[in-house]
């Protein structure tokens, strides 16, 4: 795995090229009544370098109602923390350890101890759990905060405004993607975590300055090398959710108000992201400068 996959594992945490001539993380696609604004997200940002990109202004000003991946204004911590306890964790006396073997283990167990994450916890978890709780402790050790996320200032912004937020997936459909994994992809989802991400802070931010100017073929050359890296973990994260997802954003477009939409800005990306797809249903997304 090259030194790309850090930046992929950025974008598929808690980003994907949008055309060859974008000028904006937002697009318009007209329904018959109405608008539905289509934003690319980045989930973390840090605290100095949180401010939205314009065109964000402009589609929630447009917009009556936001609708996101998970309608996170109603995730309460005690219930994902509950899931994380019954979905995440080994069964049946399985540890880590012997999931993994001993030399992906040490590897593991060195990093863990790095971020501060005992063991004895750590092994009772199933891998991707893992490699979920490890990277986002060095997000967060990095300076990037999820409160700074795009999601979190949207929702913020909303509830000060009474305006709508609903959701496309719930958290057991979002996290049961990763659950999903064989014990094979899982290890390799870990190895992937544990090999690249202490390397992500430039790169990342690399990453960030492209989707802030909508700079698609900076996004793609940084981030299209690594969807062939890991077919099955990109169809479960990214193709498959996206098959999901248009058929209800092409419903809103039936409606007669304006929705602002906000995913992931990998879930556009080229073939098979929710551009392709609507233009392929005779949809026409056009570029919010």
């Amino acid at each position: 795995m090259g030194r790309k996959t850090r930046r992929w594992l950025f974008a598929l945490s808690l980003l994907g090229s949008l055309t060859a001539h974008a000028g904006s993380p937002v697009w318009a696609i007209h329904g018959d009544h109405n608008t539905v604004y289509l934003a690319g997200s980045v989930h973390l940002l840090k605290a100095d370098d949180s401010r939205l990109p314009s065109a964000f202004d402009r589609a929630y000003g447009g917009s009556k109602a936001l609708v996101m991946e998970l309608d996170i204004s109603k995730v309460d911590p005690m219930e994902a923390a509950s899931w994380m306890m019954e979905h995440g964790m080994l069964q049946g006396g399985t540890t880590l350890r012997a999931t993994l073997g001993e030399e992906r283990y040490r590897r593991v167990s060195a990093e863990a101890e790095r971020l501060g994450v005992p063991m004895e916890a750590a092994d009772l978890l199933q891998p991707w759990a893992l490699g979920l709780q490890l990277m986002e402790m060095q997000y967060v050790q990095l300076g990037f905060d999820p409160q700074q996320g795009v999601e979190q200032q949207l929702q913020h912004r909303a509830q000060a405004d009474g305006k709508p937020i609903t959701g496309l997936e719930t958290m057991d459909e979002q996290l049961g993607a990763l659950q999903s994994m064989s014990p094979s992809d899982q290890a390799r989802f870990l190895d992937m975590v544990v090999t690249e991400m202490r390397d992500v802070e430039t790169e990342t931010q690399s990453v960030v300055a492209a989707w802030r100017t909508g700079d698609s073929a900076k996004l793609a050359a940084l981030l299209s090398d690594e969807y062939k890296s890991f077919p099955a973990l990109y169809r479960l994260l990214v193709t498959d959710r996206n098959k999901r997802w248009v058929p209800q954003i092409e419903k809103l477009l039936h409606g007669n108000q304006d929705y602002f939409v906000i995913v992931g800005a990998l879930h556009l990306v080229g073939d098979g992201g929710l551009l392709d797809l609507m233009r392929k249903d005779g949809y026409k997304p056009e570029s919010v400068n």
